[in-house]
């Protein structure tokens, strides 16, 4: 039997209901959340998650503002631009797009941001409350969060599952490990990478996998790697030879896991969202809200 095909975009559009009622309820206190993306360059898919964010903002209510800045701007200019940001009251939530041009140095940039406005969960501070165990006062990064948005919201019981997740970097993986271990969801996981002598075991295992090993792993996990029955999570985007876009799991999985999200339109369509609702959050933990 075909697993249950789990699309992002009516998750997507529950929670943006969510985060409406709570921007209205804000504004009737006298505030509006606000992002600030700052863009440098012009690379096509930076241009289009930035506009995308404008877009997703005026769904919610939430006001977007980017900031363009040409591709050859110094370094100085660019960590001037988020400290501008940081001290402006009326921002409560600064993104910068990546890719940077090669001439920044990205970790200069991300540790300028004022972590208490860190929407995408860069900054040491925010991994570190999520290392602490204290989701409730961290910006958690957007991937790692629609994971768990779409297992929950998909009806899956995370509590007490054994879970895989295939990647261990910083964006995807190791954030993710951490809100799978949080109280209350209580998984039990395992994370495999690169170096993983039987990621196939691994996988095999887990009653909830999670494909997130990176750029140029397309349908590194396969059919046979699914255990019967899992819940099966696809948080890649891999751009194919013909231009396409694949996650890490093959499609013939589909034949065997339970429950399963496509790639595209399947995490990817949260992540935008998610930013919106950590600008919501930002404004609330600043104002003691």
């Amino acid at each position: 039997m075909a697993a249950k095909i789990i699309k992002g975009a009516p998750i997507a559009e529950e929670i943006r209901g969510e985060l409406r009622a709570e921007v209205d309820a804000l504004k009737a206190k006298g505030v509006t959340p606000k992002l600030s993306v700052v863009l440098v360059g012009s690379d096509p898919g930076s241009v289009w998650y930035a506009r995308n964010k404008v877009s997703t903002g005026e769904k919610i209510g939430v006001p977007v503002e980017v900031h363009e800045m040409p591709e050859d701007t110094p370094e100085a200019d660019v960590v001037a631009m988020v400290e501008k940001l940081n001290a402006d009251p009326d921002v409560h939530g600064i993104l910068v797009e990546l890719p940077l041009p090669g001439h920044i140095d990205k970790s200069k940039v991300m540790n300028a941001i004022l972590p208490a406005k860190d929407v995408d969960g860069v900054t040491a501070e925010m991994r570190g409350y999520l290392l602490g165990g204290q989701e409730h006062l961290a910006l958690v990064p957007a991937t790692p969060l629609a994971c768990i948005e779409l297992i929950e919201r998909a009806g899956v019981a995370i509590k007490g599952k054994r879970v895989t997740v295939v990647g261990r970097g910083d964006t995807v993986g190791r954030p993710l490990a951490m809100l799978l271990l949080q109280k209350g969801r209580d998984a039990t996981v395992t994370v495999c990478h690169s170096r993983t002598a039987d990621l196939a075991g691994a996988c095999r295992e887990a009653e909830i996998l999670v494909a997130a090993a990176g750029a140029g792993a397309d349908h590194l996990v396969k059919k046979d790697m699914v255990r019967p029955g899992a819940t099966v999570i696809d948080a890649a985007i891999n751009e194919t030879a013909d231009g396409s876009i694949t996650g890490d799991v093959e499609p013939a999985a589909s034949d065997v896991a339970g429950v399963i999200t496509p790639v595209p339109g399947g995490v990817g369509s949260l992540t935008t969202t998610i930013i919106i609702g950590n600008t919501i959050k930002a404004l609330k933990l600043q104002k003691g809200l």
